[in-house]
């Protein structure tokens, strides 16, 4: 399975910032939409990601509010970033490894999406389910053994 296909699932709406947009207004976003990350754009490129990670530390360094920083003060500005072509058996490790929780998702320089952690593991588990499920069809459609042979005279 590959990223496009999680991206495909998803739909392409994406959840944009300005790096120079106040933090309040991107925390008001994201709360307004019920998401966890922002991809900052500036001049049509991904500069950098904004998450919950980013807001948490934030609040707790300034005695629990965002004050008047930017998003830029905060995003982070070099987020590890994938292609559609990538395998999820590539990306689950990084971002297990990274502790990363979105990933922007690439082809050269043009943002495609951003996957979540989320959708990884809801993509793995719907694709277990279906070779779960192939697997059962397969055992309940087993052939008979033929007459006259049984498992012990098998090598």
């Amino acid at each position: 399975m590959r990223v496009s296909d999680i991206l495909r699932v998803k739909g392409g709406t994406l959840y944009t910032c300005h790096p120079n947009d106040a933090l309040s207004q991107a925390v008001d976003t994201m709360a307004g939409y019920d998401i966890g990350s922002l991809a900052v754009m500036e001049h049509g490129e991904l500069v950098g990601m904004l998450t919950f990670r980013e807001l948490i530390h934030t609040l707790s360094s300034n005695g629990g509010t965002v004050g008047n920083k930017t998003v830029r003060a905060v995003m982070d500005d070099h987020p590890i970033s994938c292609t559609p072509s990538t395998e999820l058996d590539e990306v689950r490790p990084l971002m297990l490894e990274r502790h990363t929780r979105y990933m922007p998702v690439m082809d050269n320089r043009m943002l495609m999406g951003v996957i979540s952690f989320y959708d990884v593991a809801r993509a793995v588990v719907d694709s277990q389910n279906f070779e779960n499920k192939m697997l059962k069809a397969y055992i309940r459609d087993w052939p008979e053994e033929e007459t006259g042979k049984s498992e012990s005279n098998v090598p």
